[in-house]
């Protein structure tokens, strides 16, 4: 038989035990604060039809699209975010609570370039407030992505916050009339990878792609380039807009919202107004978020999203207000993990039974079921080998304790105990073995 070489597609990662357990402490803490808020669950298929996610993202995004012809000859693709079912969802079905307010945990996939903390698979944690105008929505949002950092031990971060409809002012005071959408996201594209890219590359985007000229992109990085408090980020950003009526609502909108997350606990220092941010996708319409870790610069975004009002309609046909924010918990973990913030954890087990004869096996097994209606993980060491060996593996898998049981604990009622970490030996009746090893690893 020939030999196939066991290999992963780039991009694609495994994550083995002791990192799917460190994961799913984070999908734990991520799940507790999302219900602390009040949002539900909900759960949509990997697979979309292509003209649902088609026409949403714009090009650059589209182009990442893992797009094919299933068996049944079906255009279909594999979802590219959670944000697009998710307004397929609310447009489908009309008896669903308005105001909706829905997490998700799941994979996306994206046909991109893998790099630091960049995957082509990876998975992402959102939650979504559909059918709410109010700004305390959007609040509501970046308070959510301050409380999840806080809760997985990430201190040190800052929460950029912008509003689409500042940019659209901006290029409405400079003769874009705002009626060439498709223009118009494209520029809103260009300033959005200003961040990765840097000036110079982005006033070649600007000149060469979006065919503007000098003194319109001088303005608009004179723009890009106020400073200050975010009070007086938002002042000279009012007086830049001028008489855009669009660009005006942004600017007050964008006050109001950082207000509001202050005033939900959000420590003002971490909200940081930054009008280079734009977001590269074509569907939102105002607010719009991303979160940095400051001793991480250059890592990308680990959290973003924003207000996206215009999306659901494709679908229903009406306007269905929208926003919401998502963490990629892949880039997440690959920061903490590079921060020193993930507590590797071998395996789930706290105590091991030691097997010390075939013949002993029944009453292993009845030890550790005793062990686990107490609420202690427990495993049976199932093959017949020396006990050095089984204590060398449970040493080598963190477990807290191992229980022998030999022949003569058998015929005797008592159990030995030995705490790995200390290597302290104990007898303790088998009667009353869950209570008081229970006690000894608390």
């Amino acid at each position: 038989m020939k030999r196939i070489e066991p290999k992963l597609l780039k991009g694609f990662r495994d994550y083995l035990p002791h990192q799917m357990i460190a994961r799913k402490q984070i999908i734990a803490a991520a799940e507790k604060v999302f219900e602390h808020y009040g949002f539900s669950p909900l759960q949509t298929p990997a697979l979309e039809y292509a003209e649902i996610l088609l026409g949403k993202y714009g090009a650059d995004a589209e182009r990442l699209l893992y797009r094919f012809t299933d068996n049944g000859g079906r255009d279909v693709c594999l979802r590219y975010d959670l944000t697009v079912p998710l307004a397929r969802v609310a447009a489908q079905y009309p008896n669903l609570p308005s105001p909706l307010k829905r997490y998700q945990i799941a994979p996306v996939w994206r046909a991109e370039k893998p790099a630091r903390g960049r995957f082509r698979e990876f998975f992402q944690c959102d939650v979504d407030i559909v059918g709410s105008t109010s700004l305390a929505a959007d609040a509501e949002c970046v308070a959510v992505d301050n409380d999840l950092l806080d809760a997985l031990g990430v201190t040190h971060f800052q929460i950029n916050i912008n509003n689409r409809k500042i940019l659209t002012g901006l290029l409405e005071s400079l003769g874009r009339d705002g009626a060439d959408r498709q223009a118009e996201h494209s520029i809103l594209r260009s300033i959005d990878k200003l961040p990765a890219m840097g000036e110079e590359a982005v006033r070649r985007l600007l000149a060469e792609e979006n065919q503007l000229e000098q003194a319109f992109i001088d303005h608009v990085f004179a723009f890009l380039g106020i400073a200050g408090s975010n009070d007086q980020m938002l002042a000279g950003a009012g007086k830049l807009v001028g008489a855009s009526e669009v660009g005006c609502q942004g600017v007050e909108e964008l006050r109001q919202v950082v207000a509001y997350a202050v005033a939900l606990g959000v420590p003002a220092d971490r909200i940081h107004v930054d009008f280079s941010i734009a977001r590269g996708l074509d569907y939102y319409t105002g607010s719009v978020f991303e979160t940095f870790l400051l001793d991480l610069p250059g890592f990308g975004s680990v959290m973003s999203g924003g207000r996206y009002d215009d999306l659901i309609s494709t679908f229903l046909g009406r306007e269905m207000p929208a926003v919401g924010i998502s963490m990629g918990m892949d880039r997440l973990f690959s920061g903490m993990a590079e921060l020193g913030l993930i507590e590797e954890t071998k395996t789930p087990t706290r105590v091991l039974v030691a097997l010390l004869g075939p013949e002993l096996l029944p009453d292993a097994l009845a030890t550790a079921g005793q062990l686990r209606k107490v609420g202690l993980p427990t495993e049976v060491y199932f093959d017949n080998a020396r006990l050095k060996k089984q204590l060398k593996y449970a040493n080598n898998q963190e477990i807290e304790a191992v229980v022998i049981l030999g022949p003569d604990e058998v015929a005797t009622g008592q159990a030995t105990v030995k705490l790995m970490e200390t290597g302290e030996q104990t007898q303790i009746p088998l009667s009353n073995l869950a209570q008081q090893l229970s006690s000894l690893i608390a």
